[in-house]
């Protein structure tokens, strides 16, 4: 078991994050959990959303690339990064009103939503059960079943909990957790809870067929499930269909698209340039 935790924490920390001056930060009482929020730049509000053992700093130059076009919000979810945790387990319905609460709380309208990972599936949440708080959205190496995952990896992630933590210590996701956690004592117990999530059973095809915002879906050519996951995810949007035609008469009439980015895995996607300049094109489209 210890090896096992140990190859998953070199594979999950293989890209370095770089964290960026700080924006203009704040907490919103939501929910029954103080959510901290940044924001960064102006323009059109866009919500950025972290990924598992991550926070708002883990998107690194991209927070820069896409602030110059957008009002960027980071957030960091429960449990995650500045926000403490409350007494309910990680699921993705509950992160999801979290964020539409905190859209309400800021007065937005209709924010684009991107979210890598997990902060995909919360993207996809918010924008399935909240359909009204999203103008654009943008998932990021998600997948609808677990069986997408790789086996050798869906068989470490089983091995996600307290006792890795000291496995971790080296660890950007550590180190960071460690510097701007309210409670740093609590990393174990954010393990638990993250590898219990990931152990879950779950099918959120429906969720994704049934999305009536404008929606790109984005995945590395290396992620952590083949890249023709990600093409099925597109035709389950009316993508790939038929051609696109002259005028663009051919591509889903919902606005959807798809990415699939060269060179980059689950572990390098969120702090490319390559992202980046997908988001701001699908989102100026």
């Amino acid at each position: 078991m210890g090896r096992l935790n140990g190859d998953y924490v070199r594979t999950v920390t293989s890209t370095e994050w770089t964290a960026e001056a700080s924006g203009t930060g704040g907490y919103a009482d939501v929910n029954g959990i103080n959510l901290y929020y940044e924001r960064h730049g102006a323009g059109r509000p866009l919500i950025l959303l972290h990924g598992g053992l991550g926070s708002g700093e883990m998107f690194g130059p991209v927070l820069t690339q896409l602030a110059a076009a957008h009002e960027v919000i980071t957030v960091d979810l429960q449990g995650h990064g500045r926000t403490a945790d409350i007494d309910r387990p990680i699921t993705l319905d509950d992160m999801a009103a979290d964020i539409a609460a905190l859209i309400d709380h800021l007065g937005l309208d209709r924010p684009d939503v991107v979210g890598y990972s997990l902060g995909g599936g919360v993207a996809m949440h918010v924008a399935a059960n909240h359909p009204a708080h999203v103008g654009k959205l943008v998932l990021a190496s998600v997948y609808l079943t677990p069986d997408a995952v790789y086996p050798e990896l869906r068989a470490m992630q089983g091995q996600v909990n307290a006792a890795a933590a000291e496995y971790m210590v080296d660890t950007p996701m550590y180190q960071l957790y460690q510097k701007v956690a309210p409670r740093p004592e609590d990393f174990p117990r954010l393990l638990d809870k993250i590898g219990a999530w990931m152990m879950q059973s779950f099918d959120y095809t429906d969720k994704l067929r049934g999305l009536a915002v404008p929606t790109m879906i984005v995945g590395a050519d290396a992620d952590q499930v083949p890249p023709s996951v990600f093409a099925e995810m597109f035709t389950l949007l009316d993508g790939g269909q038929r051609d696109g035609g002259w005028t663009n008469e051919g591509r889903p009439a919902g606005g959807h698209a798809l990415a699939v980015l060269p060179g980059l895995t689950h572990y390098s996607i969120f702090a490319s340039p390559l992202f980046g300049t997908a988001v701001l094109s699908f989102l100026a489209s």
